[in-house]
């Protein structure tokens, strides 16, 4: 590591074998913390370059427990945090509406490390279990339209760098990395990225592999379709702006989509809003982005994604979801 870190200093990158490779020896405990603690500290200082991103993916997919849901095709809707923006759990609450319009998500998902609240912890909150059981999670698909996949669980790979990060509790590459290695291997994907470099980057490795994906930056931030402004969107079939007038919606106020100071206060907001008593601006925000995941799977413009959306909310689909999936914890 002595070796890597001097080299990482003197502001030269790694290969995608290198990069893959560092990984590996983190996950077989050849490194101290602080040595850890270095690597991770290198890419708070400089970006990462594709080479090393490609690595770093490639690594965490093959040590990770795969699931194997490939009879179905499921989408997961996750953003790479880090935006430092605060907002309610809008691509979990996205996830439920888009499982509530037919449209299988499986969501990979981790506890806050930047944020108050990841998708995880409110998912904890609300009741629901975590499991890696095959049999289980083609369960929850099969009967909820969704599975969680809770992160620690499928890649134990990464047992010595999750209380590193949590001691840092701030955004490292391992942030990047998340939407990219669900381990269920899904078909499409939307995901979100807090900059314009790296849905670039996204873009070019997604570009690269068979999947069916849709990546978003919001311009002013967000790393999702926050409806404050623009937001930029890279899929197989374009890349172009979209503003709210696309969803048939007005602009807002970043105040509109704050997430609270804790976990329990974001579950309240979560809830508030799958049981219908949310604000039309979280209302228009989660709907915006489930339509766009349903857009991404069934190929339908991006305003008939909305529509789906807001009937899958409005009708009480999504809260059934979220109800089924808790029955089936309950029982597991």
């Amino acid at each position: 590591m002595k070796h890597i870190l001097n080299r990482l200093i003197n502001h030269e990158q790694l290969t995608k074998e290198e990069a893959r490779d560092v990984l590996v020896a983190i996950s077989e405990d050849k490194y101290n913390q602080s040595q850890i603690a270095a690597f991770l500290t290198v890419y708070m200082m400089r970006s990462v370059a594709l080479e090393e991103l490609e690595g770093f993916r490639d690594a965490l997919l093959d040590l990770c427990l795969a699931v194997d849901v490939s009879q179905y095709n499921t989408i997961d809707l996750c953003g790479t945090g880090g935006d430092g923006k605060n907002t309610f759990n809008i691509s979990t609450l996205s996830s439920f509406i888009t499982a509530g319009a037919g449209v299988m998500v499986t969501k990979h998902g981790n506890y806050g490390v930047s944020s108050v609240s990841g998708s995880s912890n409110v998912m904890e909150h609300l009741g629901i279990k975590f499991s890696n059981d095959p049999d289980f999670l083609r369960r929850c698909l099969e009967e909820a339209g969704i599975c969680v996949l809770h992160a620690p669980l499928f890649h134990p790979a990464m047992k010595n760098v999750a209380p590193i990060r949590r001691e840092l509790g701030v955004k490292t590459f391992f942030n990047m990395l998340g939407p990219m290695v669900n381990p269920s291997f899904p078909k499409n994907q939307l995901v979100g990225v807090f900059n314009l470099e790296l849905a670039r980057m996204y873009g070019y490795l997604y570009q690269k592999s068979d999947k069916n994906y849709t990546v978003l930056h919001a311009m002013d931030g967000y790393d999702e379709i926050a409806l404050t402004g623009p937001v930029k969107m890279i899929s197989n079939a374009s890349e172009q702006i979209l503003t709210p007038l696309d969803f048939g919606v007005d602009q807002i106020e970043q105040s509109d989509i704050y997430g609270g100071e804790s976990v329990k206060e974001s579950a309240d907001i979560f809830l508030s809003i799958l049981n219908g008593k949310g604000t039309e601006a979280q209302n228009n925000v989660v709907c915006a982005n489930a339509g766009m995941a349903i857009s991404t799977v069934e190929h339908c413009s991006i305003k008939e994604g909305f529509e789906k959306a807001k009937e899958s909310l409005v009708s009480g689909k999504a809260t059934r979801v979220l109800n089924t999936l808790k029955t089936l914890s309950e029982k597991q």
